[in-house]
């Protein structure tokens, strides 16, 4: 999948993913989008006592906010890859051909991957 033919669902979370990232000055900014096409944003949480990345985040908002399932999640970063943690927390509630998308600080897509 390019740049030019991701789906506008997709190009939109990736953007709220930026945003949140730029926003709160953290090194990853992500969005979940639920069964219902509802939304959830977050950023990296880097407290003495909890650690969380901003997917995990994303997730726990989505769970918390009851959520059933997610159809897609995005990421921001400087990362390379989604670490296997936060694959596994998008799977946990979304399944593992929930695709998760990773895009650069600019907000152009590197990869796709299925949380499997």
């Amino acid at each position: 999948m390019t740049e030019t033919t991701l789906d506008p669902e997709d190009r939109k979370i990736i953007t709220l993913a930026r945003s949140a990232r730029a926003r709160n000055g953290v090194p990853e900014g992500a969005a979940v989008r639920d069964e219902t096409g509802r939304t959830y944003v977050a950023g990296t949480v880097a407290l003495d006592s909890l650690r969380l990345s901003a997917l995990r985040t994303a997730v726990a908002m989505a769970v918390a906010s009851g959520a059933k399932s997610l159809e897609a999640a995005a990421v921001v970063s400087e990362a390379d890859a989604v670490p296997a943690e936060d694959r596994a927390a998008v799977r946990d509630l979304g399944g593992p051909a929930t695709p998760v998308l990773l895009a650069g600080p600019d907000g152009t897509l590197r990869s796709r991957v299925d949380a499997g």
